[in-house]
C-alpha cells in the first residue's frame, strides 16, 4: 500500500533529523582524528631510541634473560585486545573481535591457557556475550589514551609475565590492535609483545616501532652498559611495555576515529539519497492527491448540472 503524503513527510523529516546527526558526528571525528594522529606521532622519536635501546641490550646480553627467551612450551598466554568503547564506527570493531577470536581459538589448540585482558567496552561485551571471565578489563578512554592508562595496563601485565605460571602468571603477551595507515585504510595487527622477538637484518632503517625492535642489527648503535646489559633490560622493561601498550592504543584510537568519520560520511551520503527519494515520493502523492481533488470537483459540478437541468 503506497504511503500517504504526510507519512512521507514524517519519514523525509526524520531522515533529516538523522543526516543533522551522522554529519555532526562526521566533524566531531574528522577533527578528533587529526588531533589522535599527531599524538601518536609526537611520541616516535621517544618510542623508536627506546626499541633501540631495548634490542640493543638483548642483543648483547650474554645470559639467560626472561625478556628475550623464546618459549616454545608455553602453557599460558595473556592477549590484549584494543578496541573501541562506542560503536558507530563501520567494521572497526568487529574486525578487531574476529582477530582476537582467531588469535584465542589457535591457542587453545595448541593446548595454551589463555588470559584475556580487553581495553574498550566492545571488547569487554563481546566476550561477557559469550560468558568468556575476563582476567583484566579497562573502559572508557579508547578515543583519548593516556600515559596512565598504558601505565595501569602495563604494570597489570608486566606482573603476569614476571610471575610463575604455576602462580597465575604467563609465558607471553600477545596484542590485537587497529594500526592506522590512512584515513581510509585501518589495518588489525597481531604482536608479541613478550618475549622480545631478535632477528637478524640487512641493515635497512625499519619502518615501524615494531619492525625496528625485529631488526637491531645495522642501526642500533654500540650501547656501553652500566652494570651489565642484563640489569638495563630489568630497568627498561617496564618503560618498553608501557611505552608499546600506550603506542598501539594511540594507533587504534585514530583507527577508532578514522573509521567512525568514513562511516558517519556514508550514512550522511546515504540520507541524503534517502531523502532525496522520499522528497520524489512525496511530490508524486501531492501530485495525486491535487488529480483526485480536481476529479472530485469536475464530478462534483457535472453532478450538480445534471440535477439542475432535470428541475
Amino acid at each position: 500500500m503506497p504511503a500517504s503524503l504526510r507519512e512521507l513527510r514524517q519519514r523525509k523529516n526524520s531522515v533529516a533529523t538523522t543526516m543533522k546527526i551522522t554529519k555532526a558526528m562526521e566533524l566531531i571525528a574528522a577533527s578528533r582524528v587529526t588531533r589522535a594522529r599527531r599524538k601518536a606521532r609526537n611520541s616516535d622519536e621517544y618510542t623508536r631510541e627506546l626499541v633501540r635501546a631495548v634490542s640493543s641490550a638483548a642483543a648483547y646480553s650474554r645470559v639467560s634473560h626472561p625478556l628475550t627467551n623464546d618459549i616454545t612450551t608455553a602453557t599460558r598466554v595473556a592477549v590484549l585486545v584494543v578496541n573501541s568503547d562506542r560503536g558507530l564506527a563501520g567494521g572497526y570493531p568487529a574486525n578487531v573481535m574476529r582477530a582476537a577470536g582467531g588469535l584465542v581459538d589457535r591457542l587453545h589448540e595448541l593446548g595454551r591457557e589463555v588470559d584475556i585482558y580487553t581495553v574498550g567496552r566492545k571488547a569487554q561485551e563481546y566476550f561477557a556475550y559469550r560468558s568468556v571471565e575476563l582476567t583484566g578489563s579497562w573502559t572508557g578512554f579508547s578515543e583519548e589514551p593516556h600515559y596512565e592508562h598504558a601505565f595501569e595496563i602495563g604494570s597489570t601485565l608486566i606482573d603476569a609475565f614476571l610471575r610463575p605460571t604455576d602462580e597465575g602468571g604467563v609465558d607471553s603477551i600477545h596484542v590485537v590492535f587497529t594500526r592506522f595507515r590512512s584515513l581510509v585504510t585501518q589495518e588489525t595487527e597481531i604482536i608479541r609483545l613478550l618475549p622480545l622477538k631478535i632477528v637478524r637484518d640487512s641493515g635497512d632503517v625499519a619502518e615501524s616501532p615494531d619492525v625496528a625492535l625485529e631488526r637491531p642489527e645495522g642501526f642500533v648503535p654500540p650501547y656501553l652498559f652500566e652494570p651489565d646489559p642484563e640489569t638495563v633490560l630489568d630497568a627498561l622493561l617496564p618503560l618498553y611495555v608501557i611505552d608499546r601498550i600506550k603506542y598501539m592504543m594511540r594507533e587504534s584510537a585514530a583507527s577508532e576515529l578514522a573509521a567512525r568519520q568514513q562511516a558517519m560520511h556514508s550514512a550522511t551520503d546515504n540520507a541524503r539519497t534517502l531523502i532525496d527519494t522520499l522528497t520524489r515520493q512525496a511530490n508524486q502523492a501531492r501530485q495525486g492527491e491535487i488529480t483526485q481533488e480536481i476529479n472530485e470537483i469536475v464530478g462534483g459540478a457535472g453532478a450538480l448540472s445534471e440535477s439542475t437541468q432535470e428541475i
